[in-house]
């Protein structure tokens, strides 16, 4: 059974930082892309950024460019994403999701991000 379980999520302050893990499960972790995928309060979701299965490649979405870095340890089945210069914009709950016959078909639970003073 895949099972994909965030963490990592809390309060911060504008301009501060915070990095998410994701561990995952129940498949061969290095054989799939992976990617983070947020839903900001009373908003859709928005895609942030994907990474292939061999940790390469990485592309993000033009709101968290350059601020943030997704990763991932094979060893350790884990994908992160290290968030810098947060803003109150990306306040959201971040979602871990695995690809499969391109499609992003499991989902962890989420992990709330807030960025407040």
């Amino acid at each position: 059974e895949v099972q994909l379980v965030e963490s990592g999520g809390g309060l911060v302050q504008p301009g501060g930082s915070l990095r998410l893990s994701c561990a995952a499960s129940g498949f061969t972790f290095s054989s799939y892309a992976m990617s983070w995928v947020r839903q900001i309060p009373g908003k859709g979701l928005e895609w942030v950024s994907v990474i292939n299965g061999g940790g390469n490649s990485p592309m993000y979405a033009d709101s968290v460019n350059g601020r943030f870095t997704i990763s991932r340890d094979n060893a350790k089945n884990t994908l992160y994403l290290q968030m810098n210069s947060l803003k109150l914009e990306d306040t959201a709950v971040y979602y871990c999701v695995k690809w499969e016959n391109g499609n992003m078909n499991y989902w962890g639970k989420g992990a709330l991000v807030t960025v407040s003073s």
